[in-house]
């Protein structure tokens, strides 16, 4: 099996997701008794707060650094907006990051799926590091909340799910943000927060939700397994 490095801490919920989701897949795969070999880094979710481009650009490649260094043969981020590093990192780094709208986008593309709906934080809603690659690399749209729906997603995600609060009110918001993306024309919903599968675990819909978190585990044991 590949070593797999894994940037934590942005949620220490969404790291712990991780970690079961990884190692879960792997046993499943080629037998209980093994485990996948992992190396954690977990990092200050504060420095995510600051918003200064620099100095987390300059975090996330230091630890990609070390993570190489210490025989991690791809990094992997436990989170979606710290993805907004890739294009800094990525050349900086001699083995590959596996990227979160990869899995996504595969996913959606299989499924069929023409135009999605995005719902999480706002860079991860506004900015064009998810939204952007799945245009790019497999041609499908994504649109996000609209009006007032942008700034309650950013609230729920950044005050509630990310520090371990799950609430009906929460809930009741995300599902009435899905309708209302379905109605623009999605066909499917990213769920582009690490903690809202948790949030919304025991919700069906009639279109699907793509967990971006569950994609990427499942990218990242393809990973450990593959030749």
């Amino acid at each position: 099996m590949k070593t797999l490095g894994m940037i934590g801490g942005t949620s220490w919920h969404a790291t712990e997701m991780y970690y079961r989701l990884i190692q879960q897949g792997v046993a499943k795969k080629i037998g209980a008794w093994n485990s996948a070999p992992l190396i954690l880094h977990s990092i200050n979710i504060a420095i995510m707060r600051s918003q200064n481009e620099e100095i987390i650009n300059a975090k996330y490649l230091d630890t990609a650094q070390k993570l190489e260094k210490s025989g991690a043969r791809a990094i992997l981020i436990c989170a979606n907006t710290p993805h907004l590093v890739y294009d800094f990192v990525q050349p900086q780094i001699g083995i590959p990051f596996l990227h979160i709208a990869e899995a996504t986008g595969r996913e959606a593309k299989r499924l069929g799926l023409k135009k999605l709906g995005i719902l999480g934080n706002k860079p991860t809603m506004t900015g064009s590091f998810i939204s952007g690659y799945i245009k790019d690399e497999f041609d499908i749209d994504v649109i996000r909340p609209e009006g007032d729906g942008l700034d309650y997603s950013h609230h729920y995600v950044s005050k509630e799910l990310t520090q371990g609060k799950f609430t009906a009110d929460a809930r009741l918001f995300f599902l009435e943000e899905m309708a209302k993306l379905e109605s623009r024309g999605a066909d499917g919903i990213i769920l582009g927060c690490t903690e809202l599968p948790i949030l919304l675990k025991e919700v069906t819909a009639e279109i699907p939700f793509l967990s971006t978190t569950t994609l990427h585990a499942q990218m990242a044991v393809a990973f450990i397994l593959s030749e």
